[in-house]
């Protein structure tokens, strides 16, 4: 489980985050929505150990993100997948997925590089393994780096608006790989903007306005009765 426990965030001096209390349970699937600038990419950042609190506390499975020496660990139980692919571009797919399990993990190379492969298979990728990233579709290279975030066996996956930076058909490409990795009861806290595949795939729903929590309740309840008139105006805006 990750606990998020009266959580700010300040960037000299603004207050990116405000009192953030949640909690995301193992196997659930936590939508994070919101306008941009609400502080959703800031509070996985923090999650992550990416981003330093300015107050408070968040715990990952029993591991502090206050603790220097927890942050490597938190960071091997969260598999993070960002809106830019940061793919190393003299490196095939199977090599960019397998550099981190044997690096970090220890693992033989061939073992990683198998376990590449099949990660690749996994999303339809197959037969692009021994391909660079100047080589593959912005789709394609957002398959991989979810399947880099995947090949070191993650407790969690954060996502941070993985489909910001693709057009509408590499978009569905990737949502696909998602909504199949949902299915399979992967504990997900994705930052999103697609409020269509929100409603398909999340178990919960967070949304957060200016840093503040507005609403967190299951997905279901969530968008049946969105509550705050701030929010129902949110959801028409991306509907429209």
């Amino acid at each position: 489980m990750i606990e998020i426990r009266d959580v700010c965030k300040r960037f000299g001096e603004v207050e990116v985050l405000h009192h953030v209390d949640l909690a995301f349970a193992d196997g659930q699937v936590t939508a994070v929505l919101g306008p941009s600038g609400s502080g959703k990419s800031t509070l996985i950042r923090c999650i992550n150990g990416l981003e330093r609190l300015s107050a408070g506390e968040i715990v990952v499975n029993g591991l502090s993100v206050r603790r220097r020496r927890d942050v490597g660990l938190i960071r091997r139980q969260c598999g993070m997948v960002f809106q830019q692919f940061n793919l190393f571009p003299h490196l095939t797919a199977v090599q960019n997925i397998a550099l981190a399990p044997v690096k970090v993990l220890g693992r033989p190379k061939a073992a990683a590089q198998e376990q590449a492969r099949q990660l690749l298979a996994s999303v339809a990728m197959g037969d692009m393994a021994d391909r660079y990233p100047a080589e593959l579709s912005g789709g394609q290279q957002q398959r991989v780096a979810i399947c880099r975030a995947l090949a070191m066996e993650p407790a969690h996956m954060l996502l941070d608006e993985v489909t910001s930076a693709l057009d509408p058909e590499m978009t569905v490409e990737v949502l696909a790989v998602i909504e199949r990795l949902a299915r399979q009861g992967t504990t997900m806290v994705m930052v999103t903007h697609e409020i269509d595949f929100a409603r398909k795939v999340a178990d919960r729903v967070v949304f957060l306005d200016g840093g503040r929590v507005l609403a967190a309740a299951a997905a279901e309840a969530f968008f049946a009765d969105p509550g705050e008139e701030r929010i129902r105006r949110f959801l028409r805006k991306m509907d429209a």
